[in-house]
């Protein structure tokens, strides 16, 4: 058993009350109290998004500004730059806000800064590269510049307003941005808007944008269509890996459902070269579509992303989504070198009883893959870790924490063996000169000491109850994909399914039989079971418990329940 098992103790009164009240399925009921929805009109809502319980972009801190300095823009046809971040959500929201006002009257270009030679956000070599190719009045932050204080002040004096759209954390001071839209400045919204991504929050701009210009009369406005972008919005935010819940929850819903009906040569191009074909879900947006087109700014330069979003002739969309599809073979590659020399290293040296922390760097790294590097030790080891490469500055790299560590906040405290960082509580971005590795790795774990204690360490499986078998039948195992999209805040369903036996020999699949399906039964009924990446773990035996995934599995055309194996123990 590699984790603690949490399992639900079901409320069967609240359970009742949705099933009778809504018709629903009793597992799907389950689950929807389980996190939280009970109130039967709150469920029906949940179950049933609609664009219309958006909340008004006005409510957003300083949208009013903001829009009021775009419309002058347009009035005095000052030229504007969109200043992105190489990632899913600063591509696509970006392209959003190229594509939208471009089509309402701006005059308005795009920049993506080099992850490598350049770094993340507003840095003064990304920002003079890109003044001298421009030369706006106007530069649009999109998902970074909430604290780059010195940049914006120095774009100040340059005669150069700056408004930030931007959902990382603030501190202060605040820049001096004719607008910082910022959802962390209104204390309070977690239900509304407090989680979004830089794609939702471009998204709210716009609806700003197009209200103001249709109470002004402009027939343009009110012509025009904010739901065509919706399919970025969507990509964002999935990518983005923000809470699906609240607002973010209708505006995956509704883009997921935009996608295979874009109108983008580009998306088109790029569903095209991932397979896709048919409904988009959070699987086909997170781990198909998202990773190409992260590839371009993790090994080459993001503006390939960000052409391929923007273009409109097919042939060369199909060309450039062939070359991303490219750069995401040879990103697996070198993230897959990495990470074994990091796991190799680990597996030899990592102490589970003083090391809280992980703290890795080498210069011969690729810095476009350290995060997702980071990701997968901090899955297998599940400490807080941080994972560097080589830049021309020094060492650059990202961190991914467990729950019950800030890791924002924890790099806010080591700052002054730190060149620059930011991020969030479960993600965050540092750089520092290498001189100071050693020095942030003792601070980094001393701070993990102290907030951690022994059983924090140790990941927990949030399991929705104990299901026997012969019930997750196909209805019910279908019925639970009314909760879909699922992922950061709102998880997939996970089941305790007991008194399990093997009724079957192991097969094993993948090229490099990594994979195994077992064949399971209770009794009474029979399932699959597949277990990914399972050479190095054991594998059921005897009568065991089983913590799984349901799901229903679709395999050349047809349809088959699936249970994907979390973790096992020996049954009581």
């Amino acid at each position: 058993m590699k984790h603690l098992w949490d399992i639900k103790v079901p409320n069967e009164q609240s359970i009742q009350g949705i099933t009778q009240a809504l018709g629903i399925h009793p597992l799907l009921a389950q689950c929807l109290v389980n996190r939280e929805l009970i109130e039967p009109e709150e469920v029906r809502n949940f179950l049933n998004p609609k664009l219309a319980d958006l909340a008004a972009p006005e409510l957003i801190p300083n949208m009013g500004s903001a829009v009021e300095r775009m419309f002058l823009a347009r009035e005095k046809e000052d030229p504007v730059v969109v200043f992105g971040d190489y990632d899913v959500d600063g591509i696509t929201s970006t392209t959003l806000l190229l594509d939208s006002l471009s089509a309402l009257g701006w005059c308005i270009a795009g920049y993506l800064p080099d992850r490598v030679d350049e770094g993340y956000g507003l840095t003064p070599d990304g920002v003079a590269n890109c003044l001298s190719q421009n030369s706006p009045n106007l530069l649009i932050a999109a998902d970074c510049g909430t604290n780059s204080v010195e940049v914006i002040t120095s774009l100040k004096e340059r005669d150069v307003d700056v408004i930030v759209l931007d959902h990382h954390q603030a501190y202060e001071p605040h820049p001096p941005a004719v607008a910082l839209v910022n959802p962390w400045l209104s204390p309070g919204t977690e239900g509304k808007f407090r989680e979004l991504c830089t794609a939702g929050l471009a998204f709210k701009f716009l609806h700003a944008v197009v209200k103001h210009g249709r109470q002004l009369g402009l027939p343009e406005f009110k012509q025009y269509d904010i739901r065509q972008q919706l399919d970025l919005v969507g990509l964002g935010t999935i990518a983005d890996l923000v809470p699906l819940t609240g607002e973010n929850r209708i505006l995956a819903v509704k883009g997921l459902q935009q996608i295979p009906r874009t109108h983008r040569a580009g998306l088109r191009a790029l569903l095209d070269v991932a397979g896709i074909d048919g409904p988009v879900g959070s699987f086909e947006a997170g781990f198909q579509i998202a990773p190409r087109l992260n590839a371009a700014g993790r090994l080459q330069s993001a503006m390939r992303g960000l052409d391929l979003l923007c273009s409109e002739d097919p042939v060369t969309a199909k060309e450039l989504a062939v070359l991303l599809d490219r750069n995401n073979r040879d990103r697996q590659r070198v993230e897959k070198e990495i990470t074994q020399q990091v796991l190799d290293t680990l597996r030899t040296q990592f102490k589970p009883e003083s090391d809280h922390a992980i703290v890795m760097g080498d210069a011969g790294w690729n810095i476009g893959v350290v995060g997702i590097v980071a990701s997968r030790v901090q899955k297998e080891f599940y400490r807080p870790t941080v994972i560097l490469g080589g830049s021309p500055d020094g060492l650059r790299g990202s961190g991914r924490s467990i729950k019950g560590f800030d890791l924002a906040a924890a790099l806010k405290e080591c700052d002054d063996v730190l060149d620059r960082y930011g991020g969030h509580a479960m993600a965050a971005g540092v750089s520092m000169q290498p001189d100071n590795l050693d020095t942030f790795r003792e601070r980094l774990n001393e701070l993990a000491k102290s907030k951690l204690a022994r059983e924090m360490l140790q990941p927990t499986l949030k399991l929705d109850g104990t299901i026997p078998l012969y019930e997750l039948n196909f209805g019910a195992v279908q019925s639970l994909e009314a909760l879909q999209p699922t992922g950061m805040g709102f998880p997939t369903v996970q089941v305790a399914v007991p008194q399990l036996e093997l009724n079957a020999p192991v097969r094993w699949m993948g090229a490099e039989k990594q994979h195994a399906k077992l064949s399971v039964t209770d009794g009474q009924a029979s399932a699959e079971v597949v277990c990914w990446n399972a050479q190095s773990d054991p594998l059921p035996e005897g009568r065991f418990d089983l913590a799984a995934q349901p799901s229903i599995n679709l395999w050349r055309g047809r349809r088959s329940l699936q249970l994907k194996m979390l973790d096992w123990r020996p049954a009581a």
